[in-house]
């Protein structure tokens, strides 16, 4: 008997967002949508920004591979619930899953400095205009990106290497809709106190870190804009600046909630929605929040649609 609960567990089961039957074909199709619309609104935005040369500025840059990281991270997640919804097996093998959350922690924290990149680009566009195209040239813009996505895959290759530590024998059960890290502790036969700490230490300084660059790169541009004489030249780095700010709060609020201050609220059900936030409404969100409120990518949209 012993040795049969010593069985090392090679798959989990995903039990997804709840188990009442009536509601699984309803999910399916709302998220069905959300996910389609999130890839049609994310790529179609790298696609328009690729083809039009009035985009080919480092903002833009910036903007197309903030799209592409939410296309990664709603990817990463919403393909396996939606096949959940349908399905009787919910099984998942234990490489699967680890795969599926690296490139979901991967794609997190590149977002987080890709945000703080845009950030910087708005200040230095705003507080320093003369200067902009010398500082900000295609060079260093290449290799702002290229920093913020290795950083993002060395962050979760940590994480998931510290995993292979962890050994699996009492349940395979995951009360969730993915592979999320917490959750794999809960169910571990390994002591998780290291990978906790390790979670809690990086998560804490990448979003404390990114999150101050963030603002004071804004109050920089706040004190910038309220300098302008221009009505017309403030109202247009206001609308720049709201995008951005809108969607990086909506995206550290729920990052902090859920890595760094871990079980603060009544538990399961609230942290299932934090990650629904951060894995799927936000990717949704984004492209809408840039570019609504963005007449040059309105312009080249109605260029794109009259050709």
């Amino acid at each position: 008997m012993a040795e049969e609960n010593e069985t090392l567990v090679t798959e989990f089961v995903l039990m997804g967002l709840t188990d009442r039957p009536e509601l699984q074909v309803p999910l399916f199709l709302v998220f069905l949508v959300i996910y389609l619309t999130t890839v049609v609104g994310n790529l179609g935005l790298i696609t328009l920004i690729w083809k039009d040369p009035h985009l080919h500025m480092p903002m833009y840059l910036f903007l197309g591979s903030l799209a592409f990281a939410d296309a990664c991270t709603s990817s990463s997640v919403t393909p396996k619930m939606l096949m959940n919804f349908l399905s009787k097996n919910l099984m998942i093998s234990i490489f699967d899953c680890m795969t599926r959350f690296y490139f979901f922690g991967s794609s997190a924290t590149t977002e987080c400095f890709l945000l703080v990149v845009m950030a910087y680009d708005r200040y230095v566009a705003i507080c320093n205009p003369l200067l902009y195209p010398v500082v900000m040239s295609n060079s260093l813009c290449t290799q702002l990106i290229g920093v913020s996505y290795v950083i993002g895959f060395l962050h979760s290759m940590i994480h998931v290497t510290l995993l292979f530590r962890l050994t699996f024998c009492r349940s395979n059960i995951i009360q969730y809709f993915y592979c999320e890290i917490l959750q794999l502790f809960k169910i571990s036969c390994t002591d998780p106190t290291i990978n906790t700490s390790v979670i809690l230490i990086f998560s804490a300084f990448i979003q404390v870190f990114t999150f101050m660059a963030i603002i004071v790169s804004y109050t920089c541009v706040l004190f910038a804009i309220l300098k302008k004489k221009s009505e017309k030249g403030r109202s247009k780095a206001f609308s720049t600046c709201g995008g951005h700010l809108l969607s990086a709060s909506l995206f550290y609020e729920t990052l902090f909630f859920m890595y760094v201050c871990p079980g603060s609220g009544p538990a399961e059900n609230q942290d299932k929605m934090y990650s629904l936030f951060y894995t799927i409404v936000i990717p949704l969100l984004n492209p809408f929040i840039y570019s609504l409120r963005n007449k040059e990518v309105i312009g080249s949209l109605r260029r794109i649609m009259k050709k």
